[in-house]
């Protein structure tokens, strides 16, 4: 980390340097905080895909089930609620719904309220696996910040918060 030379220049250092040479003028130091982010970002991924894996879901198939086991029970939704909380098309919904369906990790029945709409509810079997790949997330997550103190989380949680909250700006 910059300023403390106790800590060795790391693949961002390197590439602010090299950038630095070639536009001098330029301030560099959000690339500091962005760069790691997204490197943090990637390796979070691929913590987030074997965490999944090791229970026998896709990232897809976990958000989809993690939305409605967070559900009041009976842990069922609309498919245009699933929409909202997962962030996704309607179209890619339905796919997903379609193959939780054939894997029995879910079901669905006619909506009371809307006579052309349908309710999705977890099954038992859903309700364990994602269970499953939760607490295997929470595994890996403490264990990738396990040398991070409980201040410094604190800390960074403060600090996250702020640009999650903040919207992209051009």
């Amino acid at each position: 980390m910059r300023g403390e030379p106790s800590v060795p220049d790391d693949e961002v250092d390197l590439l602010i340097d090299a950038w630095s040479r070639r536009l001098p003028d330029l301030d560099l130091s959000p690339l500091d905080i962005m760069s790691r982010l997204r490197r943090v970002a990637l390796g979070l991924n691929r913590l987030r895909v074997a965490a999944f894996s090791s229970a026998g879901l896709a990232p897809w198939e976990f958000d989809v089930l993690a939305a409605l086991r967070r559900a009041e029970s009976p842990h069922e939704l609309s498919p245009a609620v699933l929409i909202e909380r997962t962030r996704i098309g309607s179209a890619a919904m339905t796919n997903r719904i379609e193959n939780l369906l054939a894997r029995g990790m879910i079901s669905r029945r006619p909506n009371p309220h809307d006579g052309r709409g349908v309710l999705v509810r977890l099954t038992d079997e859903g309700a364990n696996v994602v269970d499953l790949a939760m607490t295997e997330l929470v595994r890996r997550e403490e264990v990738e910040l396990r040398s991070i103190g409980p201040e410094d989380r604190a800390a960074l949680i403060r600090i996250l918060r702020v640009l999650v909250d903040e919207s992209p700006r051009e």
